[in-house]
């Protein structure tokens, strides 16, 4: 199983069961139709790092970065589209609805994981530029751009005590490249070649082992 399939289906799985099915194919509706690349992109920056982890190591992380990508990617366009005056309002619930389960779902996984931060602000930063957009002023943050770098934070520090400011340089370049095009296919991402090998980390001194996920190298 290539790692675009793999990130479809643990998104797909940890949303669990939702009712009623309408719901939960609208939900499942949102994850096909959304390019895989965040959560691509966690596994790739997690193996620059350390090249032997394995994906069911990163996949809570990869599945949490693609969900809220996904939930976020919603309400920009129901934001865009304003279905409740020119389409069917209760299909456009529906989608508020499961943008919602999307974001929060996604959230919940980076709880606790040293990209929890970092999600909470890829959030916030999407409501600020709706509000701006709304008031006619230009955005300050690109989704896909700030997603990018929370899939970077989430991947790298799976396997390593923080995030290479390489990783992150290689990172804003790649989203630099997408001239507003929106999310890539995952393919853009493999085909990167992200900076691999040691790579020094800015840290804190905190304890390097912390929340670090094992890789194959460990058994």
């Amino acid at each position: 199983m290539d790692d675009a399939v793999a990130v479809r289906r643990a998104a797909s799985d940890a949303l669990g069961t939702v009712e009623p099915e309408p719901l939960r194919s609208a939900l499942l509706a949102e994850l096909d139709d959304c390019s895989p690349a965040p959560g691509v992109l966690v596994v790739a920056t997690a193996r620059a790092v350390d090249g032997g982890v394995e994906f069911e190591a990163l996949a809570e992380r990869a599945a949490g970065v693609q969900l809220v990508y996904a939930g976020l990617r919603v309400t920009r366009r129901l934001a865009r589209e304003e279905p409740w005056t020119a389409g069917d309002p209760a299909t456009a619930n529906l989608d508020v609805l499961a943008a919602d389960i999307l974001v929060a779902r996604g959230a919940h996984l980076l709880a606790g994981t040293e990209a929890s931060d970092a999600a909470v602000e890829v959030i916030r930063a999407f409501g600020r530029d709706q509000t701006e957009r709304e008031e006619d002023t230009a955005p300050s943050h690109a989704l896909e751009s700030d997603v990018f770098e929370l899939a970077t934070v989430a991947g790298s520090t799976a396997v390593g005590p923080g995030t290479p400011p390489q990783l992150l340089e290689w990172a804003s370049e790649l989203s630099a490249s997408l001239d507003g095009q929106g999310m890539p296919e995952p393919s853009t991402v493999l085909a990167a070649d992200p900076p691999t090998g040691p790579m020094p980390v800015a840290d804190d001194g905190a304890a390097a082992d912390e929340g670090r996920v094992p890789s194959s190298g460990d058994r």
